[in-house]
């Protein structure tokens, strides 16, 4: 790998990932919200913001994403549940990554194998789901994980040495996170990092429109 081009660089996963790469030599390009001003729900900040890139990049990771949005906590029931926060959490968890994935194609290179990778999250499965709750969030996560899929079936006809991925990183502990973590076990962002960068260089072009966890291991959509 000699490029990557993180988009979310400034978060607790997307940094952790920048320095990653940056210690085994990589050039890295970050773009965020924080540092750039980077708005991945309007179409034409991001439109502009990869416009000004050249690549190619051999890895595109989106790090973007949010889990409470305007003091918007996930939903533990049914009458929590508004059409404000379905609608925020579609926008940042689900849009706003396929419109990066849609103007970030051009960065990507035809003749070598890439990767283009976005952070999602193992709520996002429905056939893992036992607990029920968290609506807007499992269901932009959901949505995510469909919206990749088949813009992985589509890039595999022009770039087939692509891996296109959905990501699980585990829990990890970050501002995100914070507030949720409770007894579970989780982990730091440089430890996530490090099996992220592990399962990405595993990616090979048979695994693209793929949902996998931080061990490589596929989730059930």
């Amino acid at each position: 790998m000699r490029q990557a081009l993180i988009i979310g660089h400034s978060g607790g996963i997307g940094s952790a990932i920048f320095s990653a790469l940056e210690a085994k030599g990589v050039t890295v390009t970050g773009v965020s919200r924080r540092d750039d001003g980077l708005d991945v729900t309007d179409e034409a900040s991001v439109a502009a913001h990869l416009g000004a890139l050249e690549g190619p990049f051999d890895l595109i990771f989106n790090a973007t994403g949010a889990l409470e949005i305007g003091g918007a906590e996930p939903e533990k029931s049914l009458g929590a549940l508004n059409a404000k926060a379905l609608s925020d959490q579609y926008l940042v968890n689900a849009v706003g990554p396929m419109l990066v994935l849609k103007h970030a194609v051009r960065l990507l290179p035809k003749d070598r194998p890439a990767v283009f990778a976005s952070l999602s999250a193992r709520v996002g499965s429905i056939g893992d789901n036992r607990l029920g709750g968290w609506y807007s969030y499992r269901a932009a996560k959901a949505g995510l994980n469909q919206l990749m899929h088949g813009a992985a079936i589509e890039l595999a006809r022009t770039h087939k040495h692509l891996a296109c991925v959905c990501l699980h990183p585990g829990t990890v502990r970050t501002a995100f996170t914070e507030k949720y973590l409770g007894r579970h076990p989780s982990v730091p962002a440089d430890e996530a990092a490090a099996r992220l960068l592990a399962v990405i260089e595993g990616l090979t072009p048979a695994l693209t429109g793929g949902f996998y966890d931080y061990a490589g291991k596929e989730i059930a959509w």
